[in-house]
């Protein structure tokens, strides 16, 4: 059966996501929600940046996309610096009885002990009365972070640490409100950014280590420990983000840590530079300026690293993709759950079935 999908935004992922609904063997993109007015009425093709339409135009009209009655909405708008705004409009799709993939907000990718159930109660019992479901995931909270740990200690014998790792090079990345406003790339060193407010990183990657800890069978200690590098410019650099002037924060290194009696279990990691020079005692993709990076220390010592880059050889290109492919991906197995918050727990093996070249070519 071929389930009606509309796309929500068309920017740094949402533009990858319709490529992808397009593509995908058993998705029908019927509908797409643009934010800015000069969108309005463009063909989802052409924001998507292909060459060709779809026969889609967009619109920032929301009841006349849930009147569409989509079996699913990917969800990819800029939720960052709108969490509250975000969760209403969820709430509200899958009490419309759409069921949803989306890229945020982070704290919902596995929210149980990460926001109060307050905040989940009301997006469980909607989805329930609209027979839908939620589901926020993506690469980073998500995939490579959730999905592929969690399968790779299905080798262990013994385990003494699980640690999740980014490890990237900003430059690329086109995100002037996160890398200026939440990260403080460019800012003062003595001014204090969005994400380095105490008690924030457990909010935007705590999921990512209760979820690990929850698969894992795991009580943690409370609070999750939180631990912070910062380093200044030792000259300007220009990004596409913006510039970077000398001796405002340039680079950042971050943890969050699950432990289990004061000893440090699950960690999540991030290595963010905004040049491939900066910080050269920090680890380094084994290829190219991006990669993620489990570790598992124990019986046996295992890592695996995951690179990738787009055709075009950028990191950040390919970034976007892979968060995009992931939920497109994902939308059959999450129309086929059960109504409610669905974590990657809760899913099936999600596979690019009918992607293989020349399988989904033929559309």
């Amino acid at each position: 059966m071929t389930l009606r999908v509309v796309e929500w935004s068309t920017g740094t992922v949402g533009r990858h996501a319709i490529e992808g609904i397009d593509r995908h063997p058993d998705l029908e993109l019927v509908g797409v929600w643009v934010s800015d007015p000069a969108k309005v009425g463009k063909d989802a093709g052409r924001l998507a940046g292909l060459d060709r339409d779809l026969g889609v135009l967009a619109t920032n009209d929301k009841q006349a996309l849930l009147d569409l009655e989509p079996d699913a909405i990917v969800h990819t708008a800029m939720t960052d610096d709108r969490v509250f705004d975000a969760i209403k409009d969820l709430t509200e799709f899958v009490r419309a009885g759409v069921n949803v993939v989306s890229s945020g907000p982070v704290l919902l990718q596995y929210p149980f002990g990460v926001v109060p159930e307050s905040v989940t109660d009301p997006i469980v019992a909607a989805a329930k009365e609209g027979g839908a479901s939620l589901h926020v995931n993506g690469i980073d909270p998500g995939f490579a972070n959730d999905v592929l740990p969690l399968a790779m200690t299905s080798l262990s014998r013994r385990i003494d640490e699980v640690r999740c790792l980014e490890i990237a090079d900003y430059s690329t990345y086109y995100q002037p409100v996160v890398n200026a406003q939440i990260f403080g790339f460019g800012q003062p060193m003595d001014e204090t950014p969005m994400l380095l407010a105490p008690g924030v990183l457990s909010m935007g990657w705590g999921s990512v280590v209760r979820q690990i800890a929850a698969g894992l069978n795991l009580t943690l200690d409370e609070p999750l420990v939180e631990r912070i590098e910062q380093v200044a410019a030792d000259r300007d650099y220009e990004t596409v983000s913006g510039k970077i002037p000398k001796g405002t924060r340039a680079a950042l290194h971050f943890e969050v840590v699950g432990q289990v009696d004061g000893v440090d279990r699950v960690v999540l990691e991030h290595y963010t530079r905004n040049h491939p020079d900066q910080c050269p005692q920090w680890p380094k993709p084994t290829n190219g300026d991006g990669c993620y990076r489990i570790d598992i220390t124990g019986d046996p010592v295992m890592t695996v690293e995951f690179g990738h880059h787009g055709e075009d050889g950028d990191h950040n290109v390919s970034g976007m993709v892979v968060t995009a492919m992931r939920l497109v991906n994902a939308v059959p197995a999450v129309v086929a759950a059960e109504p409610g918050l669905v974590t990657a727990l809760d899913l099936p093996l999600i596979t690019g079935a009918g992607l293989v070249a020349g399988q989904s070519d033929a559309r």
